[in-house]
């Protein structure tokens, strides 16, 4: 059984393109996997802008907002509210398979590179660096400053892996879901997980 397995925290921060969060976790919960979801503040107020609906910030009415939005059963899913610093991941002591951030706004990025853990999501990756575990965040604006570069240059030297939400058109595209799929299915490829293997580029 594949939830046997150890959970993974998928955090949403305030940045554009949650969709690609959202799908990350759809492809979760599709594939049978544990997942703990943290949205920032930010991330609420960014939901609501770019699709004019209002996520519950309750946990249990979450969990069913998201299980009803993607129509799935599967998989096991707990939703964290961004300063509940009780949660079981904000201790270095509950085991996980790892930590993805997408996307991941640059002001986060800031903060986990300067050892803030000012909210859930800001401890929690502060325990998978100090840990050892993997953890991936995925810069999603541009351009990137000299500031930027340096806080990632800061976290990629911590061993967190940087993946910025950059499609490949040797796919061939056929509408923007197609490049979402694409990108998550990358993003886990450092989690091991061989999400749309179908979409791998398998020479000319």
């Amino acid at each position: 059984m594949k939830n046997s397995m150890r959970p993974y925290v998928l955090a949403l921060s305030g940045a554009s393109a949650q969709q690609i969060g959202i799908r990350a976790l759809k492809y979760l919960l599709l594939n049978d996997r544990k997942v703990h979801l943290v949205l920032s503040k930010g991330a609420y107020e960014v939901w609501q802008s770019e699709n004019n609906t209002k996520i519950p910030v309750d946990s249990d009415k979450q969990e069913a907002y998201w299980r009803n939005l993607l129509n799935i059963d599967k998989g096991i899913l707990t939703c964290h509210k961004w300063n509940n610093q009780s949660a079981c991941i904000a201790s270095g002591s509950y085991k996980t398979k790892g930590m993805l951030i997408v996307p991941c706004s640059m002001g986060l990025v800031g903060r986990i590179a300067s050892g803030s853990a000012l909210d859930l999501i800001e401890r929690t990756a502060d325990v998978h660096i100090k840990e050892g575990r993997k953890i991936v965040i995925s810069p999603r604006e541009m351009p990137w400053s000299l500031i930027h570069l340096r806080n990632l240059t800061l976290l990629a030297e911590a061993g967190v892996k940087i993946a910025p939400p950059i499609p490949a058109w040797y796919t061939k595209p056929e509408s923007i879901d197609d490049i979402i799929n694409f990108i998550v299915a990358r993003l886990f490829d450092s989690f091991d997980e061989d999400f749309l293997p179908e979409k791998r580029w398998k020479g000319t």
